[in-house]
């Protein structure tokens, strides 16, 4: 386990110590306890392979991963994308707030190129 889990209580709250976010552990190799996520980890490295450093990337590099990730159809989905579907469930503000916005599919590019 990394050492940014050795404290999760950091992770969960903000420095007011209002919590923020709850962290679940799944058991090690029970990759089923993470349901769909497995996906997005898989895309994270087509764009970041193992063995390479988050250092360098700041917010906006990582905004723009995820949108391509988030833009991806995905037959678990019907062919949708994550953001096709969050544009239908979720009021277009919360989209906003949280700047996710939707990549053209032929513009869509998950490979480390995306973050030079």
């Amino acid at each position: 386990m990394g050492s940014e889990f050795q404290n999760p209580s950091s992770l969960e709250a903000d420095e007011q110590d209002q919590l923020r976010t709850s962290i679940f552990y799944c058991d090690p190799y029970a990759s089923y306890q993470k349901g769909a996520l497995e996906k997005n980890h898989e895309f994270i490295r087509y764009i970041i392979p193992k063995g390479k450093s988050f250092d360098r990337f700041d917010q906006n590099h990582i905004a723009l991963m995820i949108d391509h990730i988030n833009s991806v159809s995905r037959d678990s989905l019907n062919g949708k994308s994550p953001i096709d579907l969050a544009a239908v469930l979720l009021p277009k503000e919360v989209l906003e707030k949280l700047s996710l916005r939707r990549i053209d599919p032929d513009e869509i590019l998950l490979k480390p190129s995306l973050l030079q």
